[in-house]
């Protein structure tokens, strides 16, 4: 089904910044892309969902492995007594020994978790993931796996764990997985602010919705 994906501001990077802006997806791909009025009226049998604030391209997580097996995402269940956010440290190191189980579901729940962030990439060196049970969740959370070339070296790991993948001070060019075109396979962010200097500031908690290879993996409203 075509679907319209329509913003006050489309940022695709590596190009000019589209007011009142819509990407236009058919399946997995980018077919259009450009103001709403002009891709609206060349696919007049499209779904539009409009959204507030910027659309950007998805964002790339660059400690994954990190975030997913040096960090415990609690289960909603636990959250009475652990609470929401990823523990680590002597945190972790108090819950014991955690079965394979466990980790499991605490690896799936940080994908999730990475989604809501506009995530829609994540970094591992040679573009896999050796770790079976990460590389397995990875695979079938359709997410893109990337090699870490042009990593920014920041003082994330072993600081403090980020989902947010603006957590290491970079700009959107170089913290976008790639710049949106025609095309291109379908990843696509949206936040809730009104330009690129707010996204930066805000990060990617402002995230409203998350599309993945053309499906909706994150709504936030």
């Amino acid at each position: 089904m075509l679907t319209i994906h329509a913003a006050p501001l489309v940022l695709p990077v590596g190009a000019a910044p589209v007011p009142d802006g819509a990407v236009l997806v058919d399946g997995d791909r980018i077919t259009a892309l450009g103001p709403y009025e002009e891709v609206a009226a060349g696919t007049p049998g499209a779904r539009t969902r409009r959204w507030p604030g910027v659309l950007t391209p998805g964002l790339r997580q660059w400690h994954p492995l990190w975030l997913l097996r040096h960090c415990y995402h609690p289960d909603p269940r636990e959250a009475g007594e652990l609470g929401e956010l990823p523990l680590w440290g002597e945190r972790l190191t108090a819950l014991g020994d955690l079965t394979e189980t466990r980790w499991a579901g605490s690896v799936r729940r940080g994908l999730q978790r990475m989604l809501r962030y506009g995530t829609t990439a994540v970094a591992s060196p040679g573009g896999r993931f050796a770790d079976p049970l990460v590389a397995t969740a990875v695979a079938r959370s359709g997410l893109t796996v990337v090699g870490i070339t042009g990593a920014p070296g920041g003082p994330l790991l072993g600081e403090r764990p980020g989902l947010d993948p603006f957590a290491e001070g970079c700009d959107l060019p170089g913290t976008a997985h790639g710049p949106l075109a025609v095309g291109g396979r379908a990843d696509l962010a949206v936040f809730d602010v009104p330009d690129e200097t707010a996204l930066r500031e805000r990060g990617g908690s402002s995230c409203v919705a998350t599309v993945l290879a053309g499906r909706l993996v994150y709504r936030g409203r």
